[in-house]
C-alpha cells in the first residue's frame, strides 16, 4: 500500500501523475492520500476539488484538519499511526514541511517518493546530496530561531529518512531539472495524466499572465512587481491575471485597479486550468514552477509559454542573497519557453 501526504493542490496533482506513471492500480488500498489541510481558503478550495479528482481516479482520500488548534498535530499522529504501519511506500509533496518531517520520523525503513513540489524540488535534491540542513531557498541564513532549534532533531531524522540506504529506496518524481544523485532515482513527470484527462483547450487570441507569490515570500518589492506586471500586460496584450493561491487579497485588488487586468482565482492548479481552457495563445510568467510544467501540460497545443526575468533592483533588501541566482537558474533551465527581458 502507498501512503501519500500532501499539503497543497499542486502536490496532490503530482501524486496523481506519479500514480499514473508508476503505475498504481486504482483501488481503496492501493493509494491512500492524506490531506494535511492548510488554513488559507484558496488552497483549501483547490484541495477539495483535487480530492474529488483523486477519488474519481479510484483512490482513497483522507482529509485531516491537521492545523486546527494546539492539539491537532497529536490527534493527527494518533489517527495516522495504523495506516503508517501498513504502508510500504511513503509519498510526500514537501520535504521542507515541518509537519511532514515529523511524520517521517515515524516511518522507519519504508521506501520514499518525493513528488514534484516545484522549485523546492531542485533545492531538496541538492541539499540531500550535500548532506545539508533542509532549508527553503528564499530563507535567509544566519542564526536559527528558537523554534528551529527545538525542531532540529526532527529535521535531522527526517533528512536521514529522505536519504537512500541499503534498506530504503528514494525516488524523486519531478518535471524540474534536477541532477541525479547516487542512490536517488529521478523519474520524469511529463504530465501524462493531465493530458489524458483534460483538453485540448480552447485558445484565445490574447495573452494571459500567471501570478507569483514572490512578494508574499519577501523576495520582490511590491511596487516593482506591480510595475512589471503592468508593463508586461501592455506589451503583450494580456487581459487576465491568474493569481497564485498564496497572493493576498489587498495586493490583488491593487493590481486589478492599477493594471486593468481581470484577476482570476483558479479553482484548480494552473496546469489543469490551462489544459481545460480557454487559455491565451501566449502565457506569460515570472520565474516559477509553471515555466517548467506548462510546456509539458500544453504539449502539442501550439500555446507559447514566455518567462520574464527578474531584475536585481526588484529584490528587497531583506531577500536571501541566493535569490537572484536561484531565480535565474529556474528560468535558464526551462525548456520550450521564450525568454523575455525584465521590463525597463
Amino acid at each position: 500500500m502507498n501512503l501519500a501526504f500532501v499539503e497543497s493542490p499542486v502536490q496532490l496533482l503530482n501524486v496523481l501523475e506519479w500514480a499514473h506513471a508508476a503505475p498504481v492500480a486504482p483501488g481503496p488500498d492501493s493509494l491512500i492520500v492524506v490531506v494535511l489541510s492548510p488554513t488559507d481558503p484558496m488552497s483549501r478550495g483547490q484541495l477539495r476539488r483535487m480530492a474529488e479528482l483523486a477519488r474519481d481516479a479510484g483512490f482513497t482520500v483522507r482529509w485531516q484538519e491537521a492545523r486546527g488548534g494546539a492539539g491537532a498535530p497529536l490527534r493527527t499522529l494518533r489517527r495516522l499511526a495504523p495506516v503508517l504501519r501498513r504502508a510500504e511506500r511513503i509519498v510526500i509533496g514537501d520535504p521542507f514541511s515541518r509537519y511532514v518531517q515529523l511524520l517521517l520520523t515515524l516511518v522507519g525503513r519504508k521506501d520514499v517518493t518525493v513528488v514534484d513540489d516545484g522549485t523546492a524540488t531542485m533545492e531538496f535534491v541538492a541539499q540531500v546530496a550535500r548532506g545539508e540542513q533542509l532549508v527553503r531557498w528564499h530563507r535567509r541564513g544566519g542564526r536559527r530561531r528558537p523554534r528551529e532549534l527545538v525542531l532540529a532533531p526532527v529535521t535531522f531524522l527526517a533528512r536521514r529518512r529522505l536519504s537512500p540506504s541499503k534498506d530504503r529506496s528514494v525516488e524523486v518524481f519531478t518535471s524540474m531539472p534536477v541532477e541525479p544523485q547516487p542512490g536517488i532515482t529521478v523519474t520524469r513527470n511529463v504530465f501524462a495524466w493531465t493530458r489524458s484527462r483534460f483538453g485540448p483547450p480552447t485558445i484565445t487570441r490574447g495573452a494571459d499572465l500567471v501570478g507569483t507569490s514572490l512578494v508574499e515570500t519577501g523576495v520582490i518589492d511590491l511596487g516593482q512587481y506591480l510595475e512589471a506586471v503592468s508593463a508586461l500586460a501592455r506589451t503583450h496584450g494580456a487581459t487576465r491575471y491568474f493569481a497564485h493561491r498564496r497572493e493576498n487579497a489587498d495586493k490583488l485588488h491593487r493590481l486589478a485597479v492599477e493594471t486593468g487586468l481581470e484577476v482570476v482565482r483558479p479553482e484548480l492548479p494552473l496546469e489543469l486550468i490551462a489544459r481545460r481552457g480557454p487559455i491565451g495563445a501566449t502565457v506569460l510568467s515570472f520565474p516559477s514552477t509553471v515555466v517548467h510544467t506548462l510546456p509539458l501540460a500544453l504539449a502539442g497545443t501550439g500555446i507559447k509559454v514566455a518567462v520574464c526575468d527578474v531584475a536585481p533592483e526588484w529584490l528587497k533588501e531583506s531577500a536571501s542573497p541566493r535569490a537572484q541566482g536561484f531565480l535565474a537558474g529556474v528560468t535558464g533551465t526551462a525548456r520550450d519557453v521564450q525568454r523575455l527581458p525584465a521590463p525597463a
